[in-house]
């Protein structure tokens, strides 16, 4: 996703140089040995649970891609969930927040040599990074079932694992990925595809049905519905209208308009205490972080790092008593932790205008209900 935005950033500096994407036109699946399902989950190593890693880039790692599966995974309670790091000190996520992982990418293989059973890979700033892509052929050639979320794809397929298969990407991606890699064959109607044991999926927010599909691999359905639930979620299926998502005149516009009237940005404080959710967070910082007027900072009183529900360390960004003057955004209580994204997209559209919430969904490749 960073790849996007950056790309865009550009065109909205040089307006009259602008090229529009050319429409998406829905393509028809090319048989395949594979049906594109994740398949259901056999234990390895004699292991109570499989071992699901998350693995990020320090410099520059997507947000939501990284916390959405590691929550979601973890709230399941059907595997035991790493926040690995390729080397050691904090992750900037992008566009938004910095989180401490729980251990790096050669620490996890001293203790787990067997390695995980599922790799979650995010969109990340260096998709070329010789650690990063070492590690994860590794973790292929132990037997993992490595999933390239968002821009991971980019990733996963410089590291030559998807030669020979069907994929999917980000919208703004899909012909760049075509011409860069050829042997693979990148579709637009899934928001997530698993071909052998590689699974990649569509912009941002499939993060989350992927997430749920692969809880409903490893424990089954009614385990997998129990979460949605629990998260607020109906449907978790790949079905994807691929075509909805292009640049249009309207979101450059838009993205232009709010980029160069820099003085009205404004800085979002997220406060952030113990316990909070870490999925209703990272939906809230991303939404905020992209509206080209608006940047989210997690705010405590404190400059300790704060640990979510499930164990994510989120390093506050600002140490300031509340109410300092910056617009605040506080986590509803008790509303399920996926449909903040609504609620950010609800607040964005009231605050800046639709066209910018439409803009930030078009970023996020966001199927609005």
């Amino acid at each position: 996703m960073k790849t996007f935005t950056a790309a865009f950033s550009m065109s909205v500096i040089a307006l009259t140089s602008v090229c529009f994407a050319p429409s998406v036109r829905a393509e028809t699946m090319q048989k395949s040995n594979s049906n594109f399902d994740i398949g259901a989950y056999s234990a390895r190593f004699s292991r109570e649970k499989p071992i699901v890693a998350v693995v990020a880039e320090n410099s520059f790692t997507e947000l939501t891609d990284y916390v959405i599966p590691f929550g979601v995974i973890s709230a399941s309670g059907a595997a035991n969930v790493f926040a690995l790091a390729t080397q050691q000190g904090s992750v900037q996520m992008f566009p938004a927040l910095k989180v401490q992982p729980q251990a790096t990418t050669v620490q996890f293989d001293a203790r787990f040599p067997d390695g995980a059973d599922f790799v979650i890979v995010p969109a990340v700033h260096r998709v070329d990074d010789a650690t990063l892509i070492a590690w994860i052929r590794s973790q292929a050639g132990k037997g993992a079932t490595i999933v390239g979320v968002c821009d991971g794809v980019w990733v996963v397929a410089n590291a030559g694992l998807l030669d020979g298969k069907s994929a999917v990407g980000h919208w703004y991606s899909i012909d760049d990925l075509k011409a860069k890699f050829p042997a693979t064959q990148f579709l637009r109607t899934r928001r997530y595809l698993a071909h052998g044991n590689v699974v990649t999926t569509t912009g941002v927010t499939a993060s989350i049905p992927v997430s749920l599909a692969l809880v409903e691999a490893i424990a089954g359905r009614e385990r997998a519905v129990a979460v949605a639930q629990y998260l607020g979620i109906k449907d978790w299926g790949a079905s994807h209208r691929g075509e909805d998502f292009t640049l249009t005149l309207s979101s450059v516009v838009t993205a232009a308009t709010n980029w160069l009237a820099f003085w009205l940005h404004e800085d979002i404080e997220i406060p952030v205490t113990h316990g909070m959710d870490e999925i209703a967070l990272a939906l809230a910082a991303d939404a905020f972080s992209r509206t080209y007027r608006s940047t989210a900072y997690a705010q405590s009183t404190t400059s300790e790092p704060i640990t979510t529900s499930h164990g994510l360390s989120v390093i506050p960004d600002r140490v300031v008593a509340p109410n300092t003057g910056s617009r605040t955004v506080n986590l509803p209580v008790g509303v399920p932790a996926a449909l903040m994204l609504d609620e950010a997209l609800r607040q964005i559209g009231n605050t800046y205008g639709v066209a910018t919430a439409d803009f930030v969904s078009l970023q996020m490749e966001y199927p609005k209900p």
